[in-house]
């Protein structure tokens, strides 16, 4: 959770500033995903596959159960 100090830091960034510092922090992250040895790189890669593939199938089934609810009514 962020401080309240750091939220409102975020707020008075300039729009330009908000994106320069997702680049920046999207630029760190992706080194750090990507270093390793390439079978470390694979794992990583396929272990965030199998979450991202989770999270839709719960997101799905959400879905699904709210059309199935509206139809019972």
């Amino acid at each position: 959770m962020l401080s309240p100090e750091n939220l409102e830091s975020y707020r008075r960034m300039t729009p330009g500033q908000r994106l320069r510092l997702t680049f920046d922090l999207t630029g760190e992250a992706t080194k750090a995903l990507l270093a390793g040895s390439p079978e470390t790189i694979d794992r990583r890669l396929m272990l965030l596959s199998k979450q991202n593939d989770q999270r839709n199938q719960v997101m799905l089934s959400g879905i699904a159960r709210t059309r199935t609810d509206l139809n019972a009514k």
